[in-house]
């Protein structure tokens, strides 16, 4: 009797058990299938970017527009100062011009890390941050129009790799009465330009967010030299001393996160040169961390200038140093 009643118990304790394990089963199973169809909407939506990426892409760069079109892509430069011009992005008046001597073609050659690896992680994560962040960049986009109504992305000519030009999007944070191609920090009063939420935007650098379209499909990295402005003559001049031009620009990078605004012209290029020439994924991985702590800790922005203009200007004998650096062969 009493081993009747044990091996009952037995059964009883096992039929329970294999009744959790198969609702176990049934659990993990549904967890699965969630897992599944998202990882298939996610796989479905990351085709469709880049069926659309394909065809930005060419509209997104200014190869097919001769007009429009870089002369100096692909060409060592050097600014040469001439009060006949129109003062340029950088404040003063000269222009750019080829550097005709040997050795003045850049044979610059990319590592297999800048190469495939760099290119992978920036397509892999601008690709996963575009779809987990879209609800976010449609709420900032509303936000945007309703503040003042118009454009919600702006667009700008931006100097890329090799000095090519291509469209870099940003979120609008300045009124469209703003001039175009004038950067903030030569605006006579900037923040009367800027909107509410663009000032927002700007203090926690989220309208730079559009970026990640551009890095999606190649223009720009997730670290690089931050993209010069077209007419940014002196920046660009002074890039290719340190062959910076050479390397694709980045949302964020080594000169960003070593003060960003704060930092001359002359060593924005230094630090940009430095990354060029020590490109890695670690460098890389602390540039991503710093740019966090900065954002978070909002250091290094200076609303309507930059150390950068305000003391070359003031500094003439600066600006002629720099000419005639420039003016060697």
């Amino acid at each position: 009797m009493i081993f009747h009643y044990r091996d009952k118990m037995w059964h009883n304790i096992r039929k329970d058990n294999a009744a959790l394990y198969l609702l176990e089963l049934k659990k993990t199973g549904t967890k699965l299938q969630v897992w599944k169809n998202v990882l298939q909407v996610f796989g479905i939506a990351a085709a469709a970017l880049g069926v659309v990426a394909v065809i930005d892409k060419p509209k997104s760069i200014f190869k097919n527009k001769p007009e429009e079109k870089n002369p100096f892509e692909g060409k060592k430069v050097r600014f040469i100062l001439d009060n006949s011009d129109s003062v340029n992005a950088d404040g003063e008046r000269g222009h750019l011009e080829e550097v005709q001597c040997s050795g003045a073609s850049s044979v610059y050659k990319q590592t297999f890390y800048e190469q495939f690896t760099k290119r992978s992680l920036d397509l892999l994560l601008s690709c996963i941050g575009l779809l987990i962040l879209s609800p976010f960049l449609l709420i900032l986009g509303a936000a945007v129009y309703l503040d003042d109504p118009g454009p919600v992305l702006f667009t700008q000519k931006r100097v890329g790799k090799n000095k090519c030009y291509f469209a870099l999007h940003k979120f609008r944070s300045m009124k469209m009465s703003t001039p175009h191609d004038v950067p903030t920090h030569m605006l006579e009063n900037p923040e009367s330009y800027i909107t509410r939420v663009g000032r927002f935007l700007r203090r926690m650098s989220l309208d730079e967010l559009p970026q990640l379209w551009d890095i999606f499909i190649g223009n720009m990295s997730i670290v690089g030299p931050r993209p010069a402005l077209w007419n940014q003559d002196i920046l660009t001049a002074l890039r290719d001393e340190y062959d910076a031009n050479d390397v694709t620009p980045g949302l964020t990078g080594w000169a960003q996160v070593n003060g960003r605004d704060e930092l001359e012209l002359a060593e924005k290029a230094r630090l940009d040169g430095e990354y060029r020439r020590n490109i890695s994924f670690r460098l890389d991985v602390a540039c991503v961390l710093m740019t966090v702590a900065n954002v978070l800790k909002q250091k290094g922005v200076i609303e309507g200038g930059t150390g950068t203009l305000e003391r070359m200007v003031e500094d003439t004998g600066k600006i002629d140093n720099i000419a005639k650096l420039h003016n060697k062969d």
